[in-house]
């Protein structure tokens, strides 16, 4: 299904100060039995929570909301949790979380898919450095570092290349986009565990996997995409939740990842726009409410039409 702009969206966008707003339109039960959260740039800047957030977790989880992370990290499900727990947020309060890097590890462990089976063992690994390299253990895959070994590329993050050895060294985007070429020409295709284009951390802008996967396509190659805006985890957050489409509201931040995700997937979606989008929406601070005309514009743009505006997550 894809994403239908409204006939106006002036009129039909819906600006909210908080969530609560969003259960009181629809007495007397909330119409959303799960919400489907995207965790920075909503809950969280990387680095601390959002004011707010912590406390408006626990009351949706008072009014009854099944939460499920949704996430495009590239990290195991079970590594978000820990994160967000570090931050001082309760884990508990959450069904469970799906991400990127989850999906990706069962899809490469179980082969039961007919594109996974046929992919082969052998892997260019570009990972993360100062982040962290993210392990392939328990998944039966040899890195290589010469192209020519090659039968698929694994994109996990933007900072390093695995090696053979198990280690991995840094690496400038330049050089990753480089290899990248080699790659195209051998016409391997790729799998992304991470598809967001830029992630905020602090308040600055930060590349991501995705923008190495966009590239590898405009260079030709295959990428086999494997989160959000694709149907795929957003099915396997609903499943986590034991709800479908009707029941399911997502909140993120992003209009290309989030919403324009919920709108395929035939879900309702609340845009928080105090997070990668601020800048385009010429907010300077947090909490700031920004212009619905330029909301309506920047959804016109990426053709991602949310159901609710927030400046963030809060009640």
């Amino acid at each position: 299904m894809m994403a239908v702009p409204p006939s106006d969206n002036k009129v039909l966008l819906q600006s909210f100060t908080g969530l609560q707003q969003i259960l009181q339109t629809h007495p007397p039960r909330p119409q959303y039995k799960a919400w489907l959260l995207d965790q920075f740039g909503v809950l969280h800047d990387g680095k601390q929570p959002y004011p707010g957030a912590i406390s408006t977790l626990e009351k949706l989880a008072a009014h009854g909301a099944k939460m499920v992370i949704i996430s495009n990290s590239s990290r195991r499900a079970s590594t978000a949790l820990d994160k967000l727990k570090s931050l001082g947020f309760d884990p508990s309060l959450f069904v469970g979380a799906i991400t990127s890097g989850e999906l990706t590890y069962q899809h490469l462990q179980r082969r039961d898919d007919p594109w996974f089976g046929a992919l082969g063992r052998t892997c260019i690994h570009m990972t993360w450095s100062d982040r962290g390299a993210i392990s392939l253990e328990g998944l039966g895959l040899q890195v290589v570092e010469c192209v020519e070994q090659a039968e698929f590329v694994l994109v996990h993050g933007t900072e390093a290349l695995g090696l053979s050895s198990g280690d991995s060294v840094s690496k400038k985007l330049e050089e990753l986009e480089r290899i990248l070429e080699q790659c195209a020409a051998k016409r391997i295709p790729m799998v992304v565990a991470n598809p967001d284009f830029v992630t905020v951390e602090a308040r600055e802008l930060r590349i991501m996997p995705g923008t190495l996967a966009a590239s590898y396509e405009k260079l030709g190659g295959e990428v086999k995409w494997m989160g959000k805006p694709h149907q795929i985890i957003y099915k396997s957050a609903m499943a986590m939740a034991g709800v479908d489409a009707s029941d399911s509201i997502a909140v993120g931040d992003s209009l290309h990842h989030d919403i324009k995700g919920a709108n395929a997937s035939g879900i309702d979606s609340a845009f928080i726009t105090c997070g990668i989008h601020a800048t385009e929406l010429g907010l300077s601070g947090f909490g700031e409410v920004a212009d619905l005309s330029s909301v309506n514009a920047l959804a016109s743009k990426y053709d991602a039409y949310p159901s609710y505006v927030l400046a963030s997550f809060t009640w």
